[in-house]
């Protein structure tokens, strides 16, 4: 069900008119942003130099045919959990190269605390990184980059746990209506444990905001619990479809400990 509405709102988002808190799936998807945006202009700023916020950066890319930004956050000394999608040519139909892709931490308004570049990446098993994207398989729309430089040693990392016990949570990202600060969208509402792995939230996110960190306080730590995938129409209402973090703490600790 989750994943049928996830294709209606990739390919017919700008052909419905509904509205929910002030977001609308045009500004969604990242179209017309005058219109139905408020809940994405509305979201806080987040000061980048202070915990959690300051393990958080955008994922830049910019070749011949394409250019973008997604969102990125610190989980090792080297390690940024994104989104899979961010880093595919949908021009080309081909993985971007790992040397083309830039992590500038603590960005805001064009400056940044610290840029690295990627050594590598991984990607969850089903997805062919010599094929095409697979859009199929919607738990699979995460990355890990393997940085050159360990920033997280400075910055501060954010641990990655299962919220087993279903309280709120939010997300920060750079929304495309917003993309030079880091903007913090509260009350989420808990993730409903009975659509695990997959979770639909009420968080107002748009393009740009693709692999932030889904949020919660587990025993008094910040943690990351998920990440944003995409932008989803649900009776009417656009939601964020959100990935749970067992669909990628194993590839954490092993990445952390292979690092």
């Amino acid at each position: 069900m989750i994943r049928s509405l996830v294709l209606a709102a990739l390919l017919g988002a700008a052909a419905l008119a509904a509205r929910a808190d002030g977001l609308d799936p045009v500004c969604g998807m990242g179209q017309a942003r005058d219109m139905g945006c408020d809940a994405i202009r509305a979201r806080a700023i987040a000061d980048v130099t202070a915990t959690p916020w300051r393990s958080m950066g955008r994922v830049n890319f910019a070749g011949v045919s394409v250019r973008l930004h997604c969102t990125g956050t610190l989980v090792g000394e080297r390690l940024v959990l994104t989104a899979a999608h961010c880093l595919y040519n949908g021009r080309e139909n081909a993985w971007m190269p790992a040397s083309a892709i830039r992590f500038a931490l603590g960005y805001q308004r064009g400056e940044a605390a610290a840029v690295s570049t990627v050594r590598r990446y991984v990607l969850d098993p089903a997805q062919n990184p010599l094929g095409r994207y697979n859009n199929s398989d919607r738990t699979a729309d995460w990355a890990l980059l393997v940085l050159d430089q360990p920033l997280g040693r400075s910055a501060g990392i954010l641990s990655v746990r299962v919220n087993d016990s279903g309280g709120p949570t939010r997300l920060a990202g750079y929304a495309g209506l917003r993309e030079h600060v880091l903007s913090i969208a509260e009350d989420c509402a808990a993730p409903d444990p009975a659509q695990a792995p997959l979770f639909l939230l009420d968080c107002p996110a748009m393009t740009g905001d693709s692999g932030a960190p889904i949020l919660a306080e587990i025993e008094g730590e910040t943690v990351v619990t998920g990440l944003l995938s995409a932008v989803t129409v649900e009776n009417g209402q656009v939601r964020s479809l959100a990935i749970s973090a067992s669909a990628f703490a194993a590839a954490v600790q092993r990445e952390t400990q292979t690092d």
